[in-house]
């Protein structure tokens, strides 16, 4: 039972949006049954798709209206913005990203992190999943127990069926209580919002979360990754 020895939860997320297509369930379901979630979102999620747009500010706090609109409803206690260039971590320095995902972890003290798959489309996950394992490396003393990978639709599944980027998921959180919350706060990302079946669509998140569950026998689920666990 994770309620044992997650209780100060870190979501890093490359941008708005992430966190609840990923795993909005489960978050939801985390703060609902007393963990206390933090969320990390290392870009500002709208620099290069409106580089050319005059008001890019004002597309840029509106987006972090949706967010904070969108965690509200997950049950969020804090969002934190790593100002990060969209769509350019690969040409960020590296120790840059490090230092952005550092200072969270530092200001938040999470027993648990949970960041982006290594092989994902995006290149932007990539390279935040990259910084979190720096940020939260097992040297003595590290106060992070439990690293995990979610999945983004519209990311994750969209890389080649091979070894090195196929999502092999080994936890499945069942979140049929709170499925109905999840997509809710989905829609209030209006600028992300989709037509299906587009991954960023609700019927399309209701889809998949099915399929996740029918895996493991239940109705509705997330999947993830483990990648390292502590337990005293």
């Amino acid at each position: 039972d994770y309620r044992c020895f997650m209780k100060k939860i870190l979501v890093i997320a490359a941008h708005p949006d992430d966190e609840v297509l990923g795993m909005g369930g489960t978050i939801a379901k985390m703060t609902a049954e007393g963990a206390e979630v933090h969320l990390l979102i290392v870009t500002d999620g709208s620099s290069a798709q409106y580089r050319a747009n005059d008001n890019l500010k004002e597309i840029i706090e509106n987006k972090k209206a949706e967010t904070r609109a969108c965690a509200d409803i997950l049950g969020i206690k804090s969002v934190i913005y790593g100002h990060q260039p969209d769509m350019k971590l690969d040409v960020t320095p590296h120790i840059q990203i490090n230092a952005v995902i550092e200072e969270a972890v530092g200001s938040i003290g999470p027993d648990s992190v949970f960041t982006h798959f290594w092989g994902d489309v995006n290149v932007d996950h990539q390279n935040v999943y990259r910084s979190t394992l720096v940020a939260v490396r097992p040297v003595m003393g590290q106060i992070v127990r439990n690293l995990y990978c979610y999945r983004v639709p519209s990311s994750t599944e969209w890389t080649p069926s091979k070894p090195d980027t196929m999502f092999l998921p080994n936890v499945y959180v069942d979140i049929a209580a709170f499925a109905a919350k999840k997509y809710e706060a989905f829609a209030r990302y209006i600028t992300e919002l989709r037509d299906y079946p587009h991954p960023r669509s609700v019927k399309y998140l209701e889809e998949t979360d099915r399929i996740s569950g029918l895996r493991v026998g239940v109705d509705c689920a997330e999947e993830f990754m483990l990648l390292r666990q502590i337990i005293d």
